[in-house]
């Protein structure tokens, strides 16, 4: 099982923050452990989806900030209900660590600590803003898998192909893509999984999974780590089974 994947954003605003916390906390609904990391260090958007006061956060990790801090003393539960456990590592810094968390070094740490959570936790995602800087080009070399998250849109097909490019100049070609807030059909072909627009909650904050944006979920879930997961739904929209198997095309 790969326990390790960055999701790159390819553009800015595709979702890509949001979609590690769905597929975290579908894979620990499915009793899982599961940590994010947030390599999105400039946005500080993972944060967001933290409670309560953040004392220890990843750039301090990164820089001599944090030379006695472990991953443990930076990881902060979600509250959710959950059978496994959604731990989230954010960003939440003033600017002059979050400049010194982009260095070499600090991308350096960073492969480092991604390979530590992979040990601890049965899966890491990595929230990966689009490759332009260290702590990206760390994430996207140090994970087992590469996914790109795109916009279900003509501006997110585009940018799609560009960061293709992108990732085989640092040698990390990506192994699959999501698109992302789909209405029906969308012009992202390369998509290997398509999360619906919504505006229900999402499964890290539902008490109950849902019919029809849960399954979408599960089948990105799926594509991202190639494993199964078996995952009680609703009757109710695209499912018409009480369990659903979900096993990714590369293991059929």
């Amino acid at each position: 099982m790969k326990r390790t994947a960055a999701l790159v954003g390819v553009t800015g605003g595709a979702g890509t923050t949001r979609l590690c916390v769905e597929v975290g906390a579908l894979l620990a609904h499915a009793g899982r452990s599961v940590a994010v990391l947030d390599a999105a260090v400039a946005t500080q958007g993972l944060a967001r989806h933290a409670p309560g006061r953040i004392e220890t956060d990843l750039t301090a990790l990164l820089t001599d900030a944090g030379d006695d801090a472990t991953l443990a003393d930076a990881l902060v539960d979600h509250p959710a209900e959950l059978a496994g456990r959604l731990a989230l590592c954010p960003a939440y810094a003033p600017f002059e660590r979050l400049a010194r968390a982009k260095t070499p070094a600090a991308a350096d740490r960073f492969e480092d600590l991604i390979a530590t959570a992979g040990r601890e936790f049965d899966h890491v995602l990595v929230d990966t803003p689009p490759v332009a800087a260290n702590q990206s080009v760390a994430a996207v070399d140090a994970a087992d898998r590469v996914t790109l998250v795109a916009p279900a849109t003509e501006r997110g097909a585009d940018a799609v192909q560009r960061m293709r490019g992108r990732l085989a100049d640092v040698g990390s070609p990506p192994d699959a893509v999501v698109a992302t807030r789909a209405a029906g059909d969308h012009p992202v072909a390369a998509a290997d999984a398509t999360v619906l627009r919504t505006d229900s909650a999402a499964p890290a904050s539902a008490p109950d999974l849902d019919g029809e944006f849960s399954p979408a979920v599960a089948r990105a879930a799926t594509t991202v780590f190639e494993t199964v997961l078996d995952v009680e739904f609703p009757e109710e929209g695209l499912l018409d089974v009480d369990a659903a198997e979900y096993v990714p095309d590369a293991l059929r």
